[in-house]
């Protein structure tokens, strides 16, 4: 949600609502604006062209549209169908779901009780001028691929409470949701502030009659003030507390304060609050620094690998440090690097290394989620996304790989 995207960029691209198949997954890549997404693919291409036929064929039979045949349990299924035809056998489907709607039901009625907490979560305040996503809307509109798009002015409204409310609560199986930020090195450019987030748990845990939203606290070792800062947002009761070691995400060009977990002299001063104040969750952004990023900023690249991670962890065994993204580097890129880098090593950038810091370090106490990297490489390229999992699953423990969505 940070605008790493040129006008030039912006202006190529077209919002995903916008796409020509709604299909239950996506068949291309849809970007959060920290990257520029690749092209679909000639896989891809062909998990649609098989989605699409097996939409007319028994939608066709079922009685249904192919718009509402994507929206049954039935229709969800045989995207899985699809995608182990041109992938291999990665998910556990049959074609008797995809062909028949009692069956595919019966299998998601089962799952709905399910408890689901996204620990990853975003929205943007109200008077944000992170307005990468209005830009392309226009730039759509100007294209003329959505001619409705030049009729009035865009707004950032989708982007907001009341819609984050909609799609996180009412439109997914959502049961408790952690709402995060991104700070800035310019204030108003916090995608909200510790007082913002405590103001949204507050309303919706108020309307729900129940505790349904946590929040983070925002820390960012090195800005002036920034421990007088923590304090006050500790005053705040947060559930956890999150940093950005490379600093201002937003605007990596003018980045002054990057730092490291394992910074003796700075970043342990911050930690010695969150203990006193019962803080055990520090989350912390990492990777999606793709090469072409690294060329940009090459002053921050230092501090966005896991390299710092292992000696924090051991030395605070009192916390727990959640690495957001799990460090996955290639986000943005060709997923055939990953998985070519995947087949030749065995390893994956960056992720591999966090899923090493447990055995390296004798601790137990490290975390992953999956924020941006599990969408984006099943959707690319599945294999990457087993290999990624069973990474983690290995080096982390099942019970160390956290599901969030980096949404909206």
């Amino acid at each position: 949600m940070s605008s790493n995207l040129t006008d030039e960029e912006l202006a190529a691209l077209m919002p995903s609502e916008l796409c020509q198949h709604q299909t239950p997954i996506p068949t291309q890549i849809v970007s959060s604006d920290e990257f520029y997404p690749d092209p679909q693919n000639e896989r891809q291409r062909e998990v649609e062209a098989r989605l699409l036929a097996m939409a007319d064929d028994l939608g066709g039979k079922q009685g249904f549209d192919r718009r509402r045949f994507f929206q049954t349990a039935a229709g969800m299924a045989a995207s899985f169908v699809a995608m182990n035809q041109v992938y291999g056998e990665l998910f556990a489907v049959t074609p008797a779901e995809a062909a028949t709607p009692a069956m595919a039901q019966e299998r998601a009625s089962a799952l709905k009780d399910q408890f689901i907490m996204d620990m990853h979560t975003h929205f943007l305040r109200d008077d944000t001028r992170i307005m990468g996503f209005v830009e392309m809307r226009k730039a759509v509109g100007k294209a003329g691929w959505n001619t409705e798009l030049n009729d009035h002015e865009q707004t950032i409204e989708d982007l907001k409470f009341n819609n984050y409310k909609k799609e996180m609560f009412l439109d997914s199986d959502t049961k408790i949701a952690l709402i995060s930020s991104a700070p800035s090195d310019i204030e108003q450019d916090w995608f909200l502030t510790n007082e913002q987030m405590a103001d949204a748990r507050k309303k919706m845990n108020d309307e729900a009659g129940s505790r349904r939203v946590f929040c983070h606290a925002i820390f960012t070792p090195g800005q002036p003030g920034w421990l007088d800062k923590l304090d006050a947002a500790l005053a705040l009761k947060p559930e956890s507390c999150k940093g950005y070691t490379i600093g201002d995400n937003t605007h990596k060009e003018i980045s002054r304060y990057p730092w490291r977990l394992d910074d003796e002299k700075v970043a342990y001063k911050g930690y010695e609050k969150m203990v006193k104040a019962g803080i055990k969750n520090v989350c912390v952004h990492k990777g999606l620094f793709p090469p072409g990023i690294e060329k940009q900023y090459p002053n921050l690249r230092g501090f966005a690998d896991v390299a710092d991670v292992g000696k924090a962890a051991k030395d605070w065994p009192q916390l727990n440090f959640i690495i957001y993204h799990s460090a996955y580097r290639h986000v943005g890129g060709d997923p055939k690097v990953a998985l070519a880098e995947f087949e030749r090593t065995g390893r994956i950038a960056w992720t591999s290394d966090l899923a090493d810091i447990p055995a390296q370090y004798g601790v137990n106490n490290v975390y992953g989620d999956v924020g941006q990297l599990f969408a984006t490489t099943l959707v690319a390229e599945p294999n990457v996304c087993a290999a990624l999992m069973g990474t983690l699953i290995k080096g982390l423990g099942a019970d160390h790989v956290c599901w969030g969505t980096d949404a909206l």
